[in-house]
């Protein structure tokens, strides 16, 4: 019943974009900080940005800094992130994942509810 769903993965070549899709169901989107993490096989998960509910405050890792944007539609109950100038070294499931707005600072949320996820390949 509460559940998130990922979309938009696919394969790309190197520099091009792609955008992903986290839409929950049953349960509002903005009452939650979300996150995107991303995990390569036989690597550990790595968090790459998040959203902070109410003020907005978002976060990313240094690896995709510049590259990567975070924004949510409340009217759709959707968080996307907007991968441009992908590289080789993003190849990766892609999760998103919801926790509770009470942590301000998103990056520091204890993320308990999590999506499939969608497969990321950026090759030549």
């Amino acid at each position: 019943q509460v559940q998130l769903v990922e979309s938009g993965g696919g394969l790309v070549q190197p520099g091009g974009s792609l955008r992903l899709s986290c839409v929950a169901s049953g349960f509002p989107l903005d009452d939650f900080n979300i996150g995107w993490f991303r995990q390569a096989p036989e690597k550990a998960r790595e968090g790459i940005s998040c959203i902070s509910s109410g003020d907005g405050r978002t976060y990313y890792a240094d690896s995709v800094k510049g590259r990567f944007t975070i924004s949510r539609d409340n009217t759709k109950n959707t968080v996307y992130l907007q991968m441009n100038n992908l590289k080789p070294e993003d190849t990766a499931l892609y999760d998103c994942a919801a926790g509770p707005r009470t942590e301000p600072d998103c990056e520091r949320t204890p993320f308990a509810t999590w999506g499939q996820g969608t497969q990321v390949t950026v090759s030549s």
